[in-house]
């Protein structure tokens, strides 16, 4: 359990926003679920957006080093990601991806909480990139991640609707056919 407030606030709403919803949880909620005040809210948050944004740059965060690892353990591969993310679909907590509910939520691309999740898919198109250039693919490795990723996102997606590790392998085969032909 963190100690300080600013992290109490943050857990808080990382655990609650990624149940509910963020517009569904409002400030009074997070205040009774950290434990926090509400000066100490606004000491640490000029805003509810601005405690989003902490919350993705944290989601972000321990989302990359999990995977990283869970890929690392299961070969290192461009494929490998499709199996992590089955672990993770099976999950009985599983809501889908923080940063695709945030900007489905908050669809302003002007608005920091937006453009904080926007950076984090593109952090994952980078470690997708880095994947097809460490397995020797060369030529189109931008091209061929943004596919990737964009594969991993429909995945994300479909899991939360079906309540399933399936759509990590369906997309898994459409990637085996990618990257065969590139």
């Amino acid at each position: 359990m963190p100690t300080n407030a600013r992290e109490r606030l943050v857990k808080a709403a990382e655990d609650l926003f990624y149940a509910e919803g963020i517009r569904a949880v409002g400030v009074e909620r997070l205040l009774a679920a950290s434990g926090v005040g509400r000066a100490s809210f606004y000491r640490h948050f000029a805003s509810k957006d601005d405690l989003v944004v902490a919350m993705i740059d944290g989601y972000g965060r321990r989302w990359f080093d999990w995977l990283h690892t869970a890929v690392a353990e299961r070969g290192g591969t461009p494929l490998a990601l499709f199996d992590a993310l089955a672990e993770r679909f099976s999950s009985d907590d599983y809501r889908g991806c923080a940063a695709i509910n945030t900007m489905v939520e908050i669809a302003d691309p002007a608005s920091a909480a937006h453009r904080a999740a926007a950076a984090h898919k593109r952090t994952m198109a980078a470690y997708v990139a880095e994947l097809l250039t460490g397995a020797g693919y060369v030529h189109g490795t931008r091209e061929l991640a943004e596919q990737l990723v964009l594969l991993i996102d429909g995945a994300q997606v479909t899991a939360l609707r079906e309540r399933s590790a399936a759509p990590a392998h369906r997309a898994k085969a459409v990637a085996t056919a990618l990257l065969s032909a590139a």
